[in-house]
């Protein structure tokens, strides 16, 4: 019978990467004794050596050598007998002929220490950066989650609901440890049964190592590129930089950025109405307590609250009108697609087409998953009913100046 592959005589090696392979076999072999470090020096030579390129290969081949040299010598009393241990030490005599490497010299750096499982060692502005912070506590970049508000409203809660909701007044999109955000909703017009978003509140939490509270307000016709105290960041402290709003689109489109929690949310006006969307670290937005259950990004619209799209095809616009608009900027017939028709067709309004164009692009930014960017629900859109009235809508409600502006 042959010998095991554990015991074959290492001989004379003539390249490199067989000496590799061959330790990668010496690490699955049994006969190393617990106080025999020489599974450790084998997998030091292993990583100085990995990524070795260049003209300075057979150099650091050199001087990962004679530390392997140096590491065998120093487990010598404990490897005493043992088999890997003399085929490494046989084996670092042939490689270091085979690349004429002498036996005094540099050797290689040893491989610096993970850091410890806390964040103390973090720096005060690195605290502020939640991805990075993240990153250094968990070894592995946080998961997050997606809220808009559009429309009549329509919410799209951080669980991938969809509900179209009757909400007047003020409502929370969000309550918890870090943000406070509320929407006020109002008729579109007077008389009207369908509602839009008329004011958003945005509460950024004091959060002491980073920055001081900061309020963003929003109204239509006044989409501020600031917050109510007129700054465009959060505040004095080390790590105000790690809050700041920027405008995107001038009275349209603003951005608020909140990397010390992980955070990034759009506010949009489109025609005569609101919009909000959020990409929030998972962490963040379950960061609430039992009090905090009214949240409609968590839970979506209360059940009494809920209506359903499939009753849109009464009101000042026909469906197979509105839907012709709605293809234009959405051609997918998804939830966002159904939300245009419905509140083009009770509103009577062509600009519901840009928010929920502009909401379908948010989501396309903000969701991790690409995946879930459109939604499908069965019987949730209006019928097709004839009409003739396409054209007369397009021109009386300006529509057609939006679309050239675009």
């Amino acid at each position: 019978m042959g010998k095991s592959a554990c015991s074959k005589s290492p001989g004379r090696w003539e390249h490199p990467g067989f000496f590799l392979r061959a330790l990668f076999l010496l690490l699955f072999c049994r006969h190393v004794s617990s106080q025999c470090k020489i599974l450790r020096c084998n997998s030091e030579y292993v990583a100085a050596t990995l990524n070795l390129r260049g003209a300075d290969r057979s150099a650091g081949y050199c001087d990962a050598l004679r530390s392997y040299s140096r590491c065998t010598r120093r487990t010598a009393r404990t490897c005493r007998g043992d088999l890997a241990y003399h085929s490494a030490v046989h084996g670092i005599e042939d490689l270091m002929i085979h690349n004429n490497c002498s036996k005094e010299g540099p050797t290689s750096p040893p491989r610096p220490r993970p850091p410890a499982p806390n964040h103390q060692g973090l720096e005060p502005l690195a605290m502020c950066d939640y991805e990075k912070s993240f990153v250094y506590k968990h070894g592995q970049a946080p998961s997050y989650q997606h809220c808009a508000a559009f429309g009549d409203p329509h919410i799209r809660t951080f669980h991938d609901d969809f509900h179209t909701c009757r909400v007047e007044g003020s409502w929370p999109l969000l309550d918890n440890e870090y943000l406070f955000v509320q929407a006020t909703s109002s008729p579109v017009a007077k008389g009207s049964n369908a509602t839009v978003t008329s004011k958003l509140t945005i509460i950024f939490k004091n959060m002491k190592e980073c920055i001081d509270q900061k309020v963003y307000q929003a109204e239509i016709g006044n989409l501020p590129a600031a917050f109510e105290d007129g700054s465009v960041n959060g505040g004095e402290r080390p790590g105000g930089s790690s809050l700041a709003i920027r405008e995107r689109s001038a009275g349209r489109h603003v951005e608020i950025r909140a990397e010390y929690i992980g955070t990034t949310i759009a506010v949009r006006q489109a025609g005569r109405q609101l919009s909000f969307s959020i990409r929030a670290a998972e962490e963040v937005a379950r960061a609430f307590t039992e009090e905090q259950d009214l949240q409609l990004c968590v839970t979506g619209c209360p059940r009494s609250q809920r209506i359903s799209r499939s009753e849109c095809c009464r009101g000042p616009v026909a469906a197979d009108v509105a839907r012709a608009l709605c293809k234009e900027m959405l051609p997918v017939e998804d939830v966002y697609f159904q939300s245009c028709v419905f509140d083009v067709v009770t509103s009577g309004d062509a600009n519901f087409t840009m928010a929920a164009h502009g909401a379908l692009e948010d989501a396309r930014v903000f969701l991790p998953n690409a995946e879930k960017l459109h939604i499908f629900q069965a019987g949730a859109g209006c019928s097709r009913v004839s009409s003739s009235s396409f054209l007369v809508l397009l021109l009386t409600s300006g529509l057609w100046v939006v679309l050239l502006h675009f």
